[in-house]
Parts: C-alpha cells; structure tokens; sequence
C-alpha cells in the first residue's frame, strides 16, 4: 500500500525552504501537496523562500492545490471561526480531512484545539511533525543521522526552529 499524500502546513514547508532543501521533500516516500493558501503564506514571507517554493514546483518535489471543493471550502470556514488558526493552516487540515490524507504540521497542541473547536474531532486525522519527516527520510536512505543533525544543528542555529532531541540518532 502507498503512503498517504501528505498535505503540508507553511511551517513544516518553511523549515525545508529555510535551509534549501526541498529536494528531501521530492525525496518523501509520499508525495507532498501545498494548498494555495500555504503557497500564499510563503509568498509573504521572503524572496529567497518563495524562489525556492517555484522551483520545488517546478521540479516536482510539491504539487500546488487550490482548494475550491465545497466540503473544504465549509470546513475552512468552520475551523476560522475562532481565529486561532491562520488560512493555510486551515486550509492544510480541511484538505487533509476531506481527502484522507496525512497533515503535516509542527504545532499539534494548536492542531487538537482546532479539531475539537470545529467540532470535527471524530473524523480520523494522521499527522507527521517536520522531525517525523526528517527519520523517514533517514530510513528512506535520502539522509544519514549525521546530515540529519546537520540540518537539525541548522534549523536550531540560524532559523529558531529548535527539536527536542539530541540526534536523529536516538529516534531511528
């Protein structure tokens, strides 16, 4: 059986675009889509970012959905009722939802809180955090541990998105 699509969240996108690294993303046992509101929201953030995201577009690593079906768009709506959950975060959890496909999203604390505001929380909803992503690449063989931490040691230095982990080493 192939894994689920994933759908991601802007900020698991970031961490990748961050460090120029999409290619581990094209790398993904399954494939990765971005909603347009995600896309929207890396738009607004910085050039060099963006030029990455189209260039992931391009070369396939990303697949790019607007999201126009009815049953999203209601939920989208229903999960902004309590604006505590920006567009492509809303976006990214009606699609994955709708379509039964993976979430990719690094705050899941703010994720179960949406769920249960929206009063969706019955429907099943798989989700895998930037980390999650990071080991099944390792176990892919797309990365070692100690790239891996690199990128890790990366992420922690220079773009203030910190793990709670040593090393990739002690989850694989």
């Amino acid at each position: 059986m192939a894994p689920a699509t994933i759908v991601a969240d802007t900020s698991v996108l970031i961490n990748f675009l961050r460090i120029d690294r999409m290619d581990l993303i094209g790398q993904y046992p399954a494939p990765f889509i971005a909603t347009d509101h995600v896309a929207g929201e890396i738009a607004n953030a910085y050039p060099d970012q963006q030029a990455r995201y189209a260039a992931a577009l391009t070369a396939g690593h990303i697949t790019e959905e607007t999201v126009t079906d009815p049953a999203e768009v209601s939920l989208f709506l229903q999960l902004g009722k309590t604006g505590r959950l920006g567009a492509g975060e809303r976006s990214a959890i009606a699609v994955a939802l709708q379509r039964s496909c993976t979430l990719a999203i690094d705050d899941s604390r703010a994720l179960k809180r949406a769920i249960r505001e929206a009063d969706v929380s019955g429907q099943p909803l798989h989700s895998v955090r930037t980390q999650d992503i990071v080991v099944s690449l390792i176990h892919a063989g797309a990365l070692t541990v100690s790239d891996a931490d690199g990128i890790k040691d990366a992420w922690a230095n220079h773009h203030r998105f910190r793990l709670k982990i040593a090393t990739f080493g002690d989850l694989v």
